[in-house]
């Protein structure tokens, strides 16, 4: 099991998981923050706010980057 904290990045901003949560492996924990960036994803829709630019930086207990889930890579928009 490995320990990894989903910051969310903004711009230049970034809002820090102090807890974070063990999981298998990088890949589960990309499908769980791919999971919750479309909850949140959702509650910016309902209340009309900009969803363009977000991300989650994965980041390992030593503070390193492991993975990038952006927002808007999250959406299934219809090409049509």
């Amino acid at each position: 099991m490995i320990r990894l904290y989903f910051h969310i990045r903004e711009g230049d901003r970034l809002s820090r998981d102090p807890e974070g949560a063990e999981f298998q492996d990088v890949q589960t924990a990309r499908t769980e923050a791919v999971r919750s960036a479309r909850e949140l994803l959702s509650q910016r829709v309902l209340n009309g706010e900009e969803i363009d630019g977000q991300s989650f930086e994965l980041t390992d207990e030593s503070g390193a980057v492991v993975d990038t889930v952006k927002f808007r890579d999250v959406l299934r928009l219809h090409q049509g």
